[in-house]
């Protein structure tokens, strides 16, 4: 049994997205969540889910969207993150059925400054569903965990309260994950902040499984955004087990692992961690620094190599009167870039276990 014989391909909604993290976690293995910034990553993410069989989820932060839809976009009142995030969603379902793969289309970290694009695509989910019974969008993210727990949860509530009826995922935060991502700066936090601890995530889950089964814990234990030399950062992924077994004791002990649970920071994690973290109910893992750094090397090496050919449009180690345009060309050293972009995609999935599960 794979997934394809539970969800269709494109991009998924409602109790679509569900029976896939159902699937992943009965399973073992999960899904690498992979930040895009323009229809050139995007493709070379859902060119490597292709490759690999395996399903995938695409996401844009507030920043990234921005950038989606053009630095030239004014962004003041989140006009340019609202606009980019509904581009690259339309972009993405187009794309995903041609690709031939499941996509989750998510929106990741909102803060409460943030709130504004949040509410910008949530109308143009609703304005979706309208149209097609389906929101835009497969799930979205709300980052309050700056918030007390109660502010936190009472503004995830409101807002899943609007977004369950049209069949949208929830995924929350609780606990803080460390570093710096998009403008969202946590490096000076208090340690202890980074480890949720198991009632707090039971609280997380009574609040929101009252309005619909359909949402994801971010529970930190350690995360930080970004790359670190090794030590610099502990991880203890053990720490979901305890979250799962407390839940699981509180709702009679029926289901092992209840909870959908979700790894933030997964940039240089070693392998050992990410497999303690997927065994213990982790079915989405983000990853952004390392495939940022990945669509570079293949960008950077192209030019260093060519640069010859790249210093004037006629004229080359080749001869003084010899063109230089299949170098120049943004679809040659872009496409380079994609390349590279595809094969850390892939390892992301294997890592993962999210290979040949179509």
């Amino acid at each position: 049994m794979g997934v394809f014989d539970i969800v269709p391909t494109g991009v998924l909604t409602g109790d679509n997205v569900r029976k896939l993290f159902e699937f992943a976690k009965e399973n073992n293995f999960a899904i690498p969540a992979i930040n895009v910034t323009s229809s050139s990553t995007a493709n070379a993410v859902l060119e490597a889910a292709r490759d690999i069989k395996s399903p995938i989820i695409l996401q844009v932060s507030q920043g990234g969207s921005a950038y989606f839809v053009g630095k030239g976009v004014a962004n003041d009142k989140q006009q340019a993150s609202i606009a980019g995030a509904i581009a690259a969603a339309h972009h993405i379902r187009i794309a995903a059925k041609a690709y031939g793969v499941p996509v989750v289309l998510h929106s990741d970290h909102c803060a409460h400054k943030l709130l504004p694009w949040f509410d910008g695509m949530l109308e143009a989910d609703e304005a979706y569903f309208k149209q097609h019974g389906e929101p835009l969008f497969s799930s979205h993210m709300l980052d309050l965990s700056e918030e007390s727990k109660e502010a936190n949860i009472a503004t995830c509530v409101k807002y899943f309260k609007r977004m369950a009826p049209l069949g949208l995922w929830l995924e929350m935060e609780i606990g803080i994950t460390g570093g710096e991502e998009d403008g969202v700066d946590n490096t000076g936090v208090d340690n202890a902040a980074l480890y949720t601890q198991p009632e707090d995530v039971y609280d997380v889950h009574a609040a929101l499984s009252a309005i619909s089964p359909n949402f994801s814990i971010a529970a930190a234990f350690g995360n930080v955004h970004g790359v670190y030399k090794p030590g610099n950062v502990r991880l203890q992924p053990e720490l979901l087990g305890k979250h799962q077994a407390f839940t699981s004791q509180k709702l009679g002990g029926k289901q092992e692992k209840p909870l959908f649970l979700v790894f933030h920071g997964g940039s240089g994690s070693t392998k050992e961690e990410i497999a303690t973290a997927v065994s213990h109910g982790v079915v989405k893992m983000n990853v952004d620094t390392d495939t940022q750094f990945a669509y570079l090397c293949g960008i950077r090496d192209f030019i260093l190599n060519k640069k010859d050919y790249l210093l004037q449009q006629v004229g080359n180690p080749e001869g003084a009167d010899k063109p230089n345009k299949k170098y120049y060309d943004p679809r040659v050293w872009v496409r380079e870039g994609e390349k590279t972009l595809v094969e850390r995609a892939k390892e992301a999935c294997k890592d993962l276990g999210n290979v040949a599960r179509l």
